[in-house]
């Protein structure tokens, strides 16, 4: 493996003003809640990190240091194989099934698929006195007006073009319990409004179509809608422009409210395609311009924490790392035959897939003194968690009408466990549709992989990786994880009595509306 390029690697760290991430700095004093940093991967696979993947390809230093300063978990998962849904999840502790809506959203799609009376992790924390902030991808939906004051609420280049950008958007992140936003409405530099927003409006509207010419051309290049772009938005450079704002974020808050716990939601447009690694990091691997860009990742990541510790909160705050869901369809093809790197090993499935690739993702948390440094945990803990995590952290009391899918998993972060935390856990697609997970037994309620087409060859089709169906006319799937991890063998025919408690279980937790206890 050849070491990241020093050059590089310093041209990175001026952009930012860094050195070399050094040990914890312990903060002069100790606030009664702790900080608490949420950072979120796209499409960043269980395999593509090497302290998952000891085959891995691609070097990923500061996020391995964090699992050995923190802990790992092994059985971490995604509300949803694609983006929408989980972010939707994150956001509220609901799984993203419950709203109806099927897809996700691109370019002036809405509106806001969280309704405005609902409790979000950013407004529960609000309540409890904390600075929200929320830096990069927003991804669940918005509203933009045309000039004659409609709302346009669609998808797709034509309605970008009607938007007046005069006009504030009424349903963003500071309408769902952010004090601070910077970021985009959808991916970065996939969807078709190529612009970034300051709040809630768009300060350097989009003046003409994006010229795609002189961007990379190579097999991870080819997700980059001919969208309206803004003057001055660089499509390889998004993500140091998220991380500086994260960065501006942490310093202010040091100057201006050092005396408040913040909560800083760093949703990053690394690792999702195009793969268009910043300048400073191409080359920066053996593992092509997809390495790159995940190498690029790490660094952020490391960038962060640095910027944490230097500024003396690192003792008293909570670092979550994680992804939205498993790696891209064209990203494990290309990897796997060029670089012998597989982004979502050991697992059957990739995103979109209910199998585990299309959703069992990284999880690592460090909390210096709290976490046992260099442990892991085999927890069964889902994204939808971190906001029943953070009520406890907080103070906060969930309502019933609030987080109904997320379970406070403090007791696993803290050594302190017994017993699973999860008796059951939900999965859904990009279709809506779902499976249910008690123990090793995972129930599908669906044939295939639920989101990918297994039938199709060529770059976007994963045919060479289908497996032998054993039961054709099964309605639905079954498999023991303990016993057959990479979900080979459909066990439906074989134990119908525990297909059928799953499946009920499955209905009542789609009938009540929740799967968390009601606290009455």
């Amino acid at each position: 493996m050849k070491l990241p390029h020093q050059k590089l690697v310093g041209m990175a760290a001026m952009l930012i003003g860094l050195s070399a991430w050094p040990s914890a700095i312990i903060a002069d004093h100790h606030l009664a809640k702790p900080n608490i940093v949420f950072i979120l991967a796209d499409d960043l696979g269980y395999g593509d990190v090497a302290c998952y993947n000891p085959e891995s390809k691609v070097p990923t230093p500061n996020i391995d240091r964090l699992a050995k300063e923190g802990m790992l978990f092994t059985d971490a998962h995604s509300p949803s194989t694609v983006c929408t849904p989980t972010r939707y999840s994150v956001l509220t502790g609901r799984m993203a099934f419950r709203n109806g809506m099927r897809g996700v959203f691109t370019g002036a799609g809405g509106p806001c698929l969280i309704k405005k009376d609902r409790l979000t992790i950013g407004s529960m924390l609000k309540q409890q006195g904390y600075t929200t902030a929320l830096y990069g991808k927003w991804h669940v939906g918005l509203t933009f007006f045309d000039k004659a004051g409609k709302p346009i609420l669609k998808n797709g280049l034509e309605p970008v073009k009607q938007i007046d950008y005069s006009r504030p958007i009424t349903d963003g992140p500071l309408h769902r319990g952010f004090d601070h936003f910077f970021g985009t409405a959808c991916c970065p530099t996939t969807d078709w409004l190529y612009a970034y927003i300051d709040g809630d409006r768009i300060p350097v509207p989009p003046t003409k179509i994006v010229d795609r010419t002189p961007l990379p051309k190579h097999p991870y290049s080819r997700d980059n809608r001919p969208g309206m772009i803004a003057p001055g938005f660089d499509l390889e450079e998004v993500d140091m422009v998220f991380l500086q704002k994260s960065i501006e974020f942490l310093e202010a808050h040091k100057k201006k409210s050092s005396d408040k716990p913040f909560f800083l939601f760093h949703s990053a447009q690394a690792v999702h395609l195009p793969s268009f690694p910043g300048r400073a990091f191409k080359g920066a691997t053996n593992a092509g311009p997809h390495g790159d860009f995940i190498f690029e990742m790490d660094f952020i990541v490391g960038a962060l924490v640095k910027k944490i510790d230097e500024l003396g909160f690192g003792e008293n705050t909570l670092i979550l790392f994680s992804s939205d869901n498993g790696p891209e369809v064209p990203t494990v093809n290309n990897m796997r035959k060029t670089h012998n790197h597989d982004g979502a090993r050991p697992w059957r499935g990739v995103k979109r897939d209910q199998w585990e690739g299309g959703h069992r993702v990284p999880f690592i948390a460090r909390w210096p003194k709290k976490i046992e440094a260099g442990s892991t945990s085999n927890q069964t803990i889902c994204l939808t968690d971190i906001m029943a995590t953070c009520a406890t952290l907080s103070g906060a009391k969930l309502p019933n009408n609030a987080a109904e899918d997320s379970f406070d998993i403090m007791p696993a972060l803290l050594g302190q466990a017994t017993k699973p935390i999860r008796e059951f856990t939900l999965h859904q697609t990009i279709k809506l549709d779902l499976a249910i997970r008690n123990g090793d037994w995972k129930y599908l309620d669906h044939k295939g992989s639920g989101g990918n087409n297994y039938e199709r060859g060529g770059e976007w089709g994963l045919k060479q990786f289908a497996l032998p169906n054993n039961a054709p006319d099964a309605p639905g799937q079954l498999y023991n994880l303990a016993k057959d991890p990479g979900e080979t063998k459909n066990l439906y025919n074989e134990y119908p009595d525990i297909v059928k408690r799953l499946k009920e279980k499955l209905e009542e937790f789609k009938k009540s509306g929740r799967s968390r206890p009601s606290a009455n």
